[in-house]
């Protein structure tokens, strides 16, 4: 570029888009309902993105000089960036407009499929609780530039004289986050294509420059893994990568992004950051939260490249220590780097704003910052840098006293939880082993060859929401409550006996969230009221903020699983969340080491576990959908967590006897990199989601040697299609020709609670189905 625009002083990697009150959520789902057509899902949509824009302007970001982000996907960031480079798998190609590019019905029909074509496979973005849909890339897969809708954003902004930074996932992590298409050659790499990718983004970059956009963000979290590493070294892929883009005539300047780690090897911080500048990028951002600070060689080796530090927490919600904070800034600045204050991530994993919560403990707002905060947050510490402590003198000591205050607080820490923890002996970590349990559970439960069950939760209906409301508005009582939940289950057991299930669950209408419900019953939780956080496409989850000591009071799960029980004969599963899901789909305290918080919760799952054992409940699920999901993204990091998180598991179901069978479900995983931690977690019966991945983990597993019960699942629950008996039993016997019939469970990919009934009823009594006919062909013994 013949002149660079000046970078923002302050500034975020993204916001949260959903909306406060989730406009964009009842947008989307009112469009895919058929009450609301493209035009006013496009007005709703660009309603929002007015009123973000003009809410970071009022949260003090420069509306007019790109330090707002327009990151503002109806679906997800990296379905943004497959559409924007029209790379469409072959049996989406029809989709496809003339000039290459993908419209609304498109879009979405890579996100959700229809009645042919499954949709783009769905998983973790990195080590959080933000899903991705995965792109599909083959030797012929198409790139072109195509980034119309973002194009218009943009200038429709500029118009309102706002001038904005689009964001998109850059080539490399894109690449690196792909799966090969189906069809292309064995070992084929899409991490080949990068040249064809790269002359895409520099088309849309220069698309971008015609909108009127000064900067584009390109988000490089890729770096922080090992392969991406690896690659960005002096002389490698990310630089040759990057000098293409920088030559590019008449693009916009770039910020480069690295979130979520350390960019490059991690024996030499800022390396890549430096790598970066030498390809002619002219600002990089390092997270400084969960990354290394760069080293001094590396920032002098910036040169006038700007370095935008990521000291403001993306990812959780406890209020920045802003002295240390700008200790961090002034000793960048002191080492030579020119320097802005950011994010060390997008804002997309946090909740909106502290001040929309009235019902939390009096304690605790003070403590907080949600994404709100945290933009004024980094707008103080860009002030505090310009101008100097004594002009954000206020602001500090309003931090001080807070995190003062936090730390002496009653319930942060309790002596007795302590004292169990600190009192646990190998024994509490161990069961007896697993062929003998499997003896005497077949003993007492008497299940046939492939039982079916499904995962816990069946559709939750605007009724069962709305008796929710009833009873925390006053309008029903909390008895006449209870009786609705009572006839809820009764109705779910009824509908299982009629399907044909073997193994049955209550249908869990009393919780509204798989870890919400257990914060509300634990100590040391606190719930929002609206604290709604972007899980994927429309699904929004409310994490709750574990800030104390963890402990259960009573037993909370029984009383419902006990009536439950009563209605049937057949085995009902009990349904517990694990420590490790528990955390990783919560707000938790960073005053301690992970595993040690995990271990409290473990001895409250084990005590309720103990209560469902003396009720009489035969089998005990403890979902753990988030084992992978907290896994660090460097290998020499991962094992130690492995360690961790499968102890907290055991030291959970361990105190079970033998007779009861403990069941888990995982989900969203790469499961071949963590099959021997799914062993050690030493569960009898263990459900994956496998559906949309074809149940690629089934040769992991045959090839591993695993022993114990296995359902990958063979309904995907995350898309509206109905799988017919065809294609259920397609998978069966996909998963037959590598795992005995005698370990074989079915059952569909995760739990039922968002989908509808009509869909549910009929995808069940073809699975069900399909498993009674294969049934026939295979014994035990197989």
């Amino acid at each position: 570029m013949s002149t660079t625009p000046s970078f923002p002083a302050a500034t975020i990697l993204g916001y949260p888009r959903i909306g406060p009150q989730r406009e964009l959520k009842k947008a989307l789902e009112a469009y895919w309902a058929g009450s609301l057509d493209e035009a006013g899902l496009e007005s709703a949509a660009a309603q929002l993105q007015d009123r973000t824009v003009e809410s970071l302007a009022n949260l003090g970001l420069d509306a007019a000089d790109s330090s707002i982000p327009a990151d503002f996907a109806l679906y997800d960031q990296v379905l943004d960036t497959t559409a924007a480079l029209g790379a469409l798998p072959a049996r989406f190609a029809d989709l496809a407009a003339e000039d290459g590019s993908v419209g609304t019905a498109a879009y979405f029909t890579l996100a959700r499929g229809d009645g042919q074509r499954p949709p783009l496979e769905l998983t973790k973005w990195f080590d959080t609780n933000y899903h991705y849909l995965v792109p599909e890339i083959g030797p012929g897969t198409p790139f072109a530039a195509a980034v119309h809708r973002l194009s218009g954003i943009i200038r429709r902004q500029r118009e309102r004289g706002a001038v904005l930074r689009p964001v998109l996932v850059g080539p490399v992590t894109y690449l690196l986050l792909a799966k090969a298409e189906d069809g292309a050659p064995a070992g084929f790499d899409p991490l080949s294509r990068i040249d064809d990718a790269v002359a895409a983004y520099a088309g849309i970059l220069a698309e971008l420059a015609a909108a009127g956009a000064d900067w584009v963000q390109l988000d490089e979290p890729g770096l922080v893994t090992d392969r991406g590493g690896e690659l960005a070294a002096p002389g490698g892929l990310v630089e040759r990568a990057y000098r293409t883009l920088a030559d590019t005539a008449g693009r916009p300047a770039l910020l480069v992004s690295t979130g979520y780690g350390t960019a490059g090897d991690p024996a030499q911080p800022g390396q890549a950051l430096a790598v970066l500048a030498a390809a002619g990028v002219e600002a990089v951002h390092a997270d400084l939260v969960r990354g290394a600070r760069p080293a001094a060689g590396a920032l002098q080796a910036l040169g006038g490249t700007r370095l935008v530090a990521g000291v403001v927490d993306g990812r959780n919600v406890w209020r920045n220590d802003l002295l240390a904070s700008l200790d961090v800034l002034e000793q960048l600045r002191e080492a030579g780097a020119a320097v802005s204050v950011a994010t060390s991530t997008s804002l997309l994993h946090v909740p909106h704003d502290v001040a929309a919560e009235t019902a939390l403990p009096g304690h605790l707002p003070a403590w907080l910052a949600f994404a709100d905060q945290k933009v004024a947050e980094t707008v103080v510490l860009a002030r505090g840098l310009a101008e100097g402590r004594p002009a954000v003198a206020a602001e500090l000591q309003e931090a001080e006293a807070a995190l003062r205050h936090r730390a002496r607080f009653d319930g942060v820490v309790v002596p007795q939880v302590r004292t169990r923890t600190d009192a646990l002996t190998e024994d509490a970590f161990t069961r007896g082993p697993a062929e003998r349990r499997a003896e005497v559970q077949q003993q007492r439960l008497g299940l046939p060859v492939l039982p079916t069950t499904t995962i816990g939760s069946f559709p939750q209906t605007g009724e069962v929401r709305r008796a929710r409301a009833a009873v925390r508005n006053g309008s029903i009582s909390q008895a006449e409550y209870e009786q609705f939940l009572r006839d809820e289950i009764t109705r779910v057991v009824r509908l299982q006996e009629d399907l044909g299930l073997d193994v049955l669950v209550h249908g869990e209408p009393e919780r509204n969230d798989m870890v919400q419900y257990f914060a509300e019953n634990f100590d040391g939780f606190a719930a929002t009221e609206n604290g709604w956080v972007q899980s994927y496409g429309s699904r929004c989850t409310r994490p709750s903020i574990l800030w104390g000591d963890v402990s259960r009071p009573q037993a909370f799960t029984v009383p419902w699983i006990s009536f439950a029980q009563s209605l049937t004969d057949r085995p009902l599963k009990g349904m517990l969340t694990g420590p490790v899901t528990i955390l990783a789909w919560s707000f938790v305290r960073d005053d301690q080491p992970l595993g040690e918080t995990a271990n409290q919760v473990a001895l409250a799952l084990r005590d309720e576990i103990a209560d469902l054992e003396a009720a009489g409940t035969a089998i005990v699920q403890v979902d753990e959908p988030a084992l992978r999901e907290l896994l660090p993204l460097r290998a020499a990091d991962q094992q130690a967590y492995l360690d961790w998180s499968v102890r907290a598991f055991r030291l959970a179901t361990s105190g079970a006897a033998e007779q009861t069978q403990i069941h888990t479900h995982l989900c969203y995983s790469e499961f071949g990199e963590v099959i021997s931690a799914i062993d050690g977690l030493d569960a009898d019966v263990t459900s994956i989601e496998a559906a949309r991945s074809r149940l690629e983990v089934v040769a992991d597993l045959a090839g591993f040697g695993y022993s114990r019960g296995i359902g990958p699942g063979v309904y995907d629950i995350h898309s509206p299609r109905v799988p017919s008996e065809q294609e259920v039993a397609g998978l069966i016997e996909t998963a037959l020709a590598s795992i005995p019939a005698r370990q074989l469970w079915i059952n569909p990919d995760c739990g039922l609670k968002t989908r509808a009934y009509a869909e549910t009823v009929e995808s069940l009594r073809n699975l069900v189905a399909a498993a009674r006919t294969a049934r026939e062909t295979v014994s035990v013994e197989a």
